[in-house]
């Protein structure tokens, strides 16, 4: 960083800042992560100087015989790592590998099934202020109000009635198991391929604690800096009859030069992730998560569907008399981020919700264990007990400051 310091010391302390709140914070963002020094290495490499437009082997510049390494590694890694016939590992983010199945399988105004944003799924899923909700027909499933479960009789009678082109499976906040072997089973009964965006339970998938897309989905894709603990970007995967229409469909449909310093990063999560010890820090994660969940539940907090199977669980405050954008902030303010979350059926505005998320990867990444955990809950029940009280959010904010000094990270930063 002396460089950067010398040369640019604005941007050099805007970094330094976000240095320390990441070692000084602690995180409970369930889209949030930290990469290895490896990453962060690869990542910040001369691989950002070289415009590599097209594939291995393919590129419409001279000078990619590095690249070329790189990327084939990225892409056998990701093929290996998930059993899966074809991988591009060109996309920029979750968000981008999605357009990418689109613009390979759809044509404008061809319609989509997936799930409401409100209920747990994702913008680009067909909500109206994405893409996706613009230039192709969306309809939408949800959850069960009774169960918050998925509502899978809703999801086939949709499925029946629009015939999609695309059924979608997967979430942005959904805390449980999802089952594949029904969405492909819909998916074949009115003629539609299924696209299963797996970008928060990626990691899961990997080490084999949720069940894996694979052997149902057309096409899998998933964004790279969630619960795989990498940089940020995305994969998309598809069978092999889809593979040429994939790769033009993020270029050149979609996108252009691929960002290869974030490829070099991928290569290196993919490795990581093949490790077995990944393997101990998802199961980590997920007894994080649930002793996260039962901690709570016994503070009388309701968790959205009674717990958790994965990395995450949403809770719905109303019962509390809190918002989940006074949660968020009064949780902030005590040294511990989450996000605030709309939850199915809310009456309120996004910007407001009835809710918050909660994830453990990043707490899991330093080091916290299912003890610590239920000590995490307890200090977030006095946070939004106090509902916001000075005394409260300094006291707390001591014992987050106690707790991870004994979990530091990225020490040789400073």
């Amino acid at each position: 960083m002396s460089w950067l310091m010398k040369t640019d010391p604005e941007v050099h302390r805007a970094i330094s800042e976000e240095v320390q709140r990441e070692q000084e914070k602690l995180i409970l963002i369930a889209s949030e992560n930290y990469v290895s020094r490896s990453i962060l290495e690869a990542v910040g490499s001369v691989m950002t100087n070289k415009y590599a437009e097209g594939y291995p082997g393919r590129r419409y510049y001279a000078g990619c015989e590095a690249v070329d390494i790189v990327e084939t590694l990225a892409i056998d890694r990701a093929k290996a790592l998930y059993g899966a016939e074809h991988a591009n590992v060109q996309p920029h983010s979750g968000s981008q590998a999605n357009m990418s199945v689109y613009l390979a399988a759809l044509k404008p105004g061809d319609t989509i099934l997936g799930m409401d944003l409100s209920h747990g799924g994702h913008l680009t899923h067909g909500n109206a202020v994405s893409f996706s909700g613009h230039y192709y027909k969306a309809v939408f499933y949800g959850v069960s109000r009774e169960t918050g479960l998925i509502d899978y009789r809703q999801v086939e009678d949709l499925a029946r009635q629009h015939r999609p082109r695309i059924l979608i499976a997967g979430a942005s906040a959904y805390p449980r198991t999802i089952d594949f072997a029904f969405f492909r089973r819909v998916a074949d009964e009115v003629g539609a391929l299924l696209l299963v965006d797996m970008a928060h339970f990626a990691g899961l998938v990997a080490t084999g604690f949720h069940p894996s897309p694979f052997p149902f989905a057309d096409f899998v894709t998933t964004s790279t800096h969630k619960t795989l603990r990498g940089p940020r970007g995305g994969m998309a995967f598809c069978r092999q009859e889809w593979s040429k229409a994939l790769d033009k469909g993020v270029f050149p449909m979609m996108q252009g030069g691929p960002l290869m310093h974030v490829i070099a990063g991928k290569a290196v999560m993919l490795r990581e992730a093949a490790d077995p010890a990944f393997k101990t820090y998802i199961a980590r994660v997920l007894e994080n998560a649930s002793t996260l969940a039962e901690t709570l539940s016994a503070h009388g907090y309701n968790i959205l569907t009674g717990g958790t199977d994965n990395h995450l669980l949403l809770i719905d405050l109303r019962n509390k008399g809190l918002t989940g954008k006074d949660a968020e902030s009064f949780l902030s303010q005590a040294g511990i981020y989450c996000n605030k979350n709309a939850v199915p059926f809310d009456d309120k505005p996004p910007t407001v919700t009835s809710g918050i998320r909660l994830g453990t990867p990043a707490a899991t990444s330093r080091g916290l264990d299912a003890s610590e955990m239920r000590k995490v809950a307890e200090l977030i029940h006095r946070v939004l007990e106090s509902r916001g009280k000075e005394s409260a959010i300094q006291e707390v904010k001591g014992s987050v400051s106690e707790l991870l000094k004994r979990h530091p990270i990225y020490t040789e930063l400073g």
